[in-house]
Parts: C-alpha cells; structure tokens; sequence
C-alpha cells in the first residue's frame, strides 16, 4: 500500500481520567454521507483506542501540508505530545482539536466497531465538523510526505 499516497490525521479522544490521547493514522475513509459516517483502522493494545471504545467519541484531526512534525510527533509514542503541539478540548468536541495542524476536524461518536487481524475498524457517525483553515492536505506515500497539491 506504499504506493497508494493517502491523506494523514491525528485521532485524538481523552482517557477515562480525562487525559488526551492521540496517534498519527493514514487509515480513514468516508464511508456514508447519510448519516455522515467515517472509518478508521487502529492497531489492537493502542491506549488510543481503548480510551476511544471507553469514552465513544473521537477527533479526527485531517492534517494541513506544514504538520508533517505534527504527523511525525503522533506516530512517535512519545508520551509528552499533547505537550508539545497546541490544542483545544471541551465536553461538546468529540476529542481535542489540534488547532494549528489540523485544516478540518470531524467529531465522531463511535457507531459500531470489527475487528480484523491485529486491527479494530472504528465506524464513527460525524456530529460536528470545524474548519481551521483553508484545506492544503498532508499526504503520505512512498514513505514520504507531501502537501497536496504537490508543488
């Protein structure tokens, strides 16, 4: 699948104490328009996911051309990253919004979930979308990331 180039975002949803969670995720597809209806595939064991199943909401944070540190951080695993990237949560959101990287966010409450292999697809019915900012997407593929449309 390197060579399927693919739009990057952050998940981002917060834990049963609170705290944000978040990962970088290539694997999102719109799969409804009525009801607006997302996908997403995220790895089995990830505290991001555990904490989406608990919490039933979740941020999809569509990254703008310039996140690339963003998209890097997030895949990262370092524990400390919502330390270092700006964002904003409240009750209403589906998770916290990455204010500055993200041009679009869909907030989602999870509508059913499958597993497959080591991976759980997460659907999600979208309740809220936020513009941030004119869309320029990161993109990913063939191992390297580029701002679309690719200059």
């Amino acid at each position: 699948m390197a060579g399927f180039p693919t739009g990057i975002a952050v998940l981002t949803t917060n834990d049963a104490d609170g705290h944000p969670k978040g990962m970088t995720c290539s694997s999102v597809c719109a799969v409804s328009l009525e009801p607006p209806t997302l996908l997403v595939c995220v790895r089995d064991g990830s505290p991001t996911l555990e904490a989406m199943l608990h919490q039933g909401t979740f941020a999809v944070n569509l990254l703008h051309g310039g996140a690339r540190p963003t998209a890097e951080l997030f895949a990262s695993g370092d524990p400390d990253r919502f330390d270092l990237v700006r964002w904003q949560d409240d009750a209403e959101r589906g998770g916290p919004h990455l204010v500055e990287d993200a041009h679009t966010v869909a907030d989602c409450r999870i509508s059913r979930r499958h597993g497959v292999g080591d991976h759980t697809v997460v659907f999600g019915e979208v309740f809220r979308v936020t513009y941030h900012r004119d869309p320029h997407p990161l993109m990913y593929g063939m191992r390297r990331y580029e701002e679309w449309p690719a200059g």
